[in-house]
């Protein structure tokens, strides 16, 4: 028998309604919570911490989590105009679990969302180092949006541009997401991702050797043999590989080879 809490409620349940009780009072308008990730706030350890917790929230904590969407909404939107890039990749993160996590409910503000991220991954100085991080989770929220949540963005017109922005080099977690979703694309021979007479094959190519080069391929996840077989596939036409491999240097070409021996 599962224990139980007060009144002969069951310990879980009991354990998530004093949860959402105390999640209310932590995001009432007048808490720190709430304020720290507004932008009125200039501590930017404050504003990014706050941010993180609404992304908690939202991982974990939906679809129920939408009953307080109006508490997080304009931080997470704002701040995706902020100059800090920590502030940045906090919210372009929740953006992105929003898609992944949130239920039908998120679709309205996944549409909002993805103008602001297409601005931040377009701007002169977004893969610099001081904003690559936060670049890359905008890029990922992209994806996210497009693979969770695809009623709520122009999904062909949108994915030209997610696959000009691949591969990611520095957020490894986010990384192999976006290969993972790459992969989905692949598989279901997505017109749009592959290209006429699968024109963007070399391009697909050379994001799964940087992703090897980069050390985001993990040969322990599922990952790793999906993207081996999009390159045994590929070989299979020796003019198509040809044309694939004749775009590589060496590394990429020894990275692919590798790739293929162990997964």
């Amino acid at each position: 028998m599962a224990a139980s809490g007060s009144a002969g409620v069951p310990a879980a349940v009991s354990g998530k309604q004093e949860f959402y009780q105390l999640l209310k009072n932590l995001i009432n308008p007048s808490c720190m919570v709430r304020r720290q990730a507004e932008e009125i706030y200039e501590n930017i350890p404050d504003r990014q911490w706050g941010l993180c917790i609404f992304d908690d929230i939202i991982e974990h904590c939906s679809p129920t989590s939408f009953k307080y969407v109006e508490h997080f909404r304009w931080p997470m939107l704002l701040n995706m105009r902020d100059n800090n890039p920590e502030v940045r990749q906090a919210a372009a993160y929740g953006l992105g679990v929003m898609a992944q996590f949130g239920g039908d409910d998120y679709r309205s503000l996944c549409s909002e969302a993805v103008p602001l991220l297409v601005k931040v991954i377009k701007c002169a100085n977004s893969k610099t180092k001081k904003n690559v991080i936060a670049t890359e989770n905008c890029i990922s929220a992209v994806g996210k949006i497009l693979r969770f949540k695809p009623n709520c963005v122009n999904v062909d017109e949108v994915l030209p541009h997610w696959l000009s922005w691949l591969p990611l080099h520095e957020d490894k977690e986010e990384a192999i997401q976006t290969l993972s979703f790459l992969c989905d694309l692949i598989e279901s021979n997505h017109p749009v991702v592959l290209g006429p007479n699968n024109s963007n094959l070399p391009k697909i190519i050379s994001i799964i050797a940087e992703g090897k080069i980069n050390e985001t391929i993990n040969y322990e996840e599922p990952c790793a043999k999906r993207l081996a077989n999009v390159v045994r596939q590929v070989q299979t036409s020796e003019e198509l590989w040809l044309e694939c491999i004749s775009q590589l240097d060496n590394e990429q070409q020894e990275a692919l080879e590798e790739l293929l021996n162990f997964a």
